[in-house]
């Protein structure tokens, strides 16, 4: 299932509906817009983007051919004080290129409003109000803060971006955290270039285009002033009253969903010649990456791992044994950096022998020492879920590597830069959609990243109940897989008192004591195992001669994570899982069983979800059987009602209550 909602907009034929006629130019701000107290749209908004436009055009340069000129204008409302950091201003820009010049970015025209005695004043952004910095070797930002920014200003900028990147322009969002009141983008482009435009967000905009004349007067080696003249296509995306994107429970990334224009090159038309295309695969990507000498060239690199390999691997056959044992021997030997590439810095030599290095430098020492085992083994491009799902194949499109072992035929995915992973359990950042694996050859293949197997998450809840509503049991749990992994890397750095402190509040202030965990931090590839004593004395509730107990006890889920009328965003819950309660509940002596919960089964249309209650009841004892299972990663946003009801029927049924009848 996609994780966008992405659409193609044809220029065969053009839907244009006018948006009703007003200013939308900087320096016109008037009073009643420094009045207004509330957005019309969205009264709890506490900013709200009056206007953005955006506008992109080519200059021509002998040298360097045509340029790519991308100007953008905000103008913005602040209402409420939390609202305020809309003042600091961040815009990155691509400095990574291989054969042409680094982009280029300016901001201007930075202006404050405020109303002050009845009049408007405007404040000036000087230079002290610039900032600059290089995020890695392919980012740079450039950054402003608005002076004297206050709750009733309004902000306005400008910033041009300059690029001889003609075949990747960068994104025209038109959705943010704050409503967008219009959004307007224009685009002049020479008939030459044939670009396919991508809608991202699925919301409805207006568009235009028509053929004009273009002309271009440019200075030629000479000195002298030459001019080009040439048919281009002038474009324009309208929109208005676009709502505030929500980052709402159970998602992956929210930015995968914000309203975008994005425009690929496809192709050069040119008169006397073959049209040049420039439509691009992931499987040429993935190729041209693994020709870069910081990716292929390091998985060559591997004599020096050569006599570890053989001291690993004495007296070891299986091969998945050896996979086994060379997986932690990496994963303990190497220290991640926390930097994300596909490309190493230092090299794996080095990284090797400093015991530290990114994403790229520890699996491919991985990748190296599965091959000298005679394990196949190849790495796999990934994007993580903070860098997005990208809408077409870009090199930035990945940002990590991951290694894909075979063995007997069976595919075995490995990230050795996190502690706690194992074979087939990657850090849950990188189940995002899919993977590209590629091989020396240049041959590359699509690989699914999400999890099919269910990870487990098991209790069993032995109770004993006195007259006096009092209750003393045992628990154990079992955890699997993701349930085992996140658990792990949730808990890693407390210690067993506070986690201890922090749990017993989380389950109503029970007390717990005896407590132990096995395969906490060692023996990973194992379920975690958690058992512990508690006593509690506020999970019943007496009513005369009755006994209300619900009947998850403590484990009694009562709010529905979904409470929104309509959802923006596909549900995403990370990996399938099932989540099963056991309980087994004595009744005290002198009591009976009055009412119990119904048994039920429910389930989603597609039977993804699937809940099931089981309760029953023999002499003393009451037995329930509770067992939430989510056969699937992700929902798409117009199953959210579906879900939505699911969960409340599941949250309904939990608690329902058990009553005790003194006998």
């Amino acid at each position: 299932m996609k994780l966008r909602i992405i659409g193609t907009l044809f220029f065969l034929v053009w839907n244009f509906f006018s948006i009703k006629a007003q200013s939308y130019e900087l320096g016109k701000v008037t009073l009643l817009e420094l009045q207004e107290k509330v957005n019309q749209k969205d009264t709890s908004a506490p900013a709200a983007i009056l206007f953005k436009k955006g506008r992109t055009f080519f200059t021509y340069n002998e040298d360097k051919g045509f340029i790519a000129n991308h100007v953008y204008e905000f103008k913005i409302k602040i209402y409420k004080k939390e609202g305020l950091s809309w003042a600091n201003q961040q815009v990155r820009y691509y400095i990574g290129y291989e054969n042409i010049s680094e982009d280029r970015l300016e901001f201007s025209d930075g202006i404050t409003y405020n109303l002050e005695n009845g009049k408007i004043v405007k404040t000036k952004l000087d230079n002290q109000g610039s900032f600059k910095k290089k995020i890695n070797k392919y980012w740079n930002e450039k950054a402003i803060t608005l002076p004297s920014v206050k709750v009733g200003s309004i902000i306005e900028y400008k910033y041009i971006l300059k690029s001889e990147n003609i075949v990747r322009f960068p994104d025209f969002e038109f959705q943010y955290q704050i409503p967008v009141n219009y959004f307007e983008y224009k685009m002049e482009i020479p008939e030459v270039y044939i670009y396919k435009p991508i809608l991202i967000g699925g919301y409805s905009i207006e568009t235009d285009a028509k053929l004009v004349n273009g002309h271009q007067t440019y200075e030629n080696k000479h000195n002298q002033s030459s001019s080009l003249s040439y048919r281009q296509i002038n474009s324009v995306y309208k929109g208005k009253d676009i709502p505030a994107l929500v980052n709402e429970p159970y998602i992956s990334n929210v930015e995968n969903y914000k309203g975008t224009i994005q425009h690929e090159l496809e192709r050069i038309r040119y008169t006397d010649k073959p049209d040049k295309d420039f439509t691009v695969t992931w499987e040429g990507v993935a190729t041209n990456i693994f020709k870069n000498d910081k990716f292929g060239k390091e998985l060559n690199v591997k004599k020096f791992l050569l006599e570890d390999v053989k001291r690993l691997l004495q007296n070891v056959e299986s091969q998945n044994e050896r996979l086994n044992i060379i997986f932690k021997f990496v994963q303990n030997k190497m220290n991640w950096n926390e930097v994300n590439d596909y490309d190493t810095e230092k090299g794996v030599e080095k990284a090797y022998l400093d015991q530290t290095g990114n994403v790229a430098e520890i699996n491919f020492i991985l990748i190296n020492m599965l091959q000298l085992a005679g394990i196949e083994a190849n790495p796999v491009l990934v994007s993580t879920i903070e860098n997005g799902v990208p809408a077409y194949p870009t090199r930035t499109g990945f940002n990590y590597v991951i290694a894909a072992a075979e063995i007997d035929g069976k595919q075995i995915l490995l990230d050795a830069t996190h502690k706690y992973t194992i074979p087939n359990i990657l850090p849950l950042n990188v189940l995002n959609w899919k993977g590209r694996l590629i091989k020396i050859d240049g041959t590359s293949k699509e690989i699914d990243l999400m999890p099919v197997t269910l990870s487990r998450d098991y209790s069993n809840i032995l109770v004993k109940m006195d007259v006096s509503g009092k209750m003393e049991g045992k628990v154990r749990i079992q955890k699997t897989d993701y349930d085992a992994y996140d658990f792990r890397v949730q808990n890693a750095s407390k210690n067993e008192e506070n986690y201890l402190e922090k749990l017993e509040q989380q389950l109503g202030d029970l007390k717990i004591t005896d407590y132990k965990i096995e395969n906490g931090k060692t023996n990973l590839i194992n379920p975690i195992s958690e058992s512990y004593s508690f006593t509690s004395e506020n999970q019943t509730e007496i009513v005369g001669d009755k006994m209300l107990v619900n009947a998850l006890l403590f484990f009694t889920r009562s709010k529905n994570p979904f409470t929104q009328e309509k959802r923006q965003n596909p549900i995403y819950f990370g990996y399938p899982s099932q989540e099963k309660f056991n309980l087994n509940i004595e009744i005290p002596e002198g009591y009976s069983v009055e009412s119990m919960p119904k048994s039920i089964r429910i389930s989603s249309e597609n039977k993804e979800i699937v809940f099931t209650f089981i309760t029953s009841n023999v002499d003393n004892k009451i037995q329930i059987s509770c067992s939430k299972e989510i056969y699937n990663s992700i929902f798409a946003a117009d199953q959210y009602d579906g879900l939505k009801d699911l969960f409340q029927k599941m949250i309904v049924s939990q608690n329902e209550k058990i009553v005790l009848k003194k006998i």
